[in-house]
């Protein structure tokens, strides 16, 4: 397990990130998943000795509940609060109430009070806002998270699921008025879905923001159960719960040329495609959210895997973006000039 700084950060963390979201199985969450208190601890140990320091969770995965047994989890484990990192989230629905969801100041110093109570802890390492909320100015949801900040409740920030322009907004607002500033972008990204490469990577390379990419799987649509021969298997999430979107022709394209690396090596496509993420120099933690053991003993054994540059090269023409405007016009303007930059 290798580790990495969190953008300009001094905090460590691994280049694999455990997320929680299977914990509980609530409501709808139960088609992600449904581990109880004893199949989490098992899960969060089996992570840990492998080298992962870095867990992801949120609010509104079974609404408080996966914050609940993953705290449970880093009691009964026996882990050390110093050892560790933390990252929650707030924005969706946690009570049928008008100020029940958002990032009004109210909700969010509300959340960040309730997720500490839930975790158990003294603070989070890594705050993060899962969205946008259309009805609050970000002037307020950043003066909040900075005050949770100074109170000694949250110690960095982030973001999840934004557009470039409004993370660019959010980091220039800060700045202006001497805020904490968002230190992450937590991005759906995957080899069947590169879209951030677009916009968010540029930002984030040029502000050094971590990139965390959740489901990097596609949904499970990359684990190898699936084929364009036959669908997959009943018990697969994707056939309970088609998301994220994913433009499939593509993504199929991609499982037909991983399937021989991973012939090669006698490991799963899956391995192969987690790699594939791990081997951009944009990306800082890959977020992954085994099942079982012999999943994340998988999910885990990517880290080994060292893709050439004649595959890798493969990979991102299988997988490459359609080109779009402003795109090829920037690209053919500034081909005299890349050389010097």
């Amino acid at each position: 397990m290798r580790y990495r700084k969190l953008g300009r950060t001094g905090m460590l963390v691994s280049e694999i990130c455990f997320g929680t979201m299977t914990f509980g199985g609530e409501g709808f969450w139960q088609v992600v998943g449904k581990q109880d208190q004893q199949a989490a601890n098992t899960l969060v140990k089996t992570a840990f000795d492998a080298g992962v320091n870095f867990f992801d969770t949120a609010n509104a995965y079974s609404f408080g509940v996966s914050e609940k047994i993953f705290g449970q989890s880093l009691k009964d484990v026996g882990l050390s609060r110093d050892d560790v990192v933390v990252a929650t989230k707030v924005l969706g629905r946690m009570a049928d109430k008008p100020n029940g969801a958002g990032l009004s100041r109210k909700h969010v110093m509300a959340q960040a009070d309730a997720s500490l109570k839930r975790l158990g802890l003294d603070y989070i390492d890594l705050y993060q806002i899962h969205g946008r909320d259309p009805v609050t100015p970000i002037e307020e949801t950043l003066e909040a998270l900075n005050d949770l900040v100074r109170a000694g409740k949250v110690r960095y920030l982030g973001f999840c699921n934004l557009a470039a322009w409004e993370a660019t907004k959010a980091l220039w607002t800060s700045d202006r008025r001497g805020f904490a500033r968002f230190e992450s972008a937590q991005m759906y990204y995957s080899i069947a879905g590169r879209d951030i490469e677009r916009e968010i990577v540029p930002l984030a390379h040029d502000q050094k923001l971590a990139i965390m990419p959740w489901s990097p799987l596609a949904g499970g649509f990359l684990s190898g159960k699936f084929s364009k021969d036959q669908a997959g298997p009943n018990d697969a999430r994707r056939t309970a719960f088609d998301f994220p979107p994913v433009d499939k022709d593509r993504a199929f394209a991609c499982i037909d040329a991983m399937r021989p690396m991973a012939k090669q090596r006698d490991c799963s496509v899956a391995r192969i495609a987690l790699a594939w993420l791990l081997h951009q120099r944009h990306v800082t933690s890959v977020i992954i959210g085994a099942k079982t053991e012999e999943q994340l003993a998988d999910n885990l054994a990517a880290t080994e895997v060292k893709l050439t540059p004649e595959e890798l090269t493969t990979l991102d023409k299988v997988s490459a973006l359609p080109r779009e405007y402003p795109g090829w016009m920037l690209e053919r303007q500034s081909a005299e000039r890349l050389p010097f930059a």
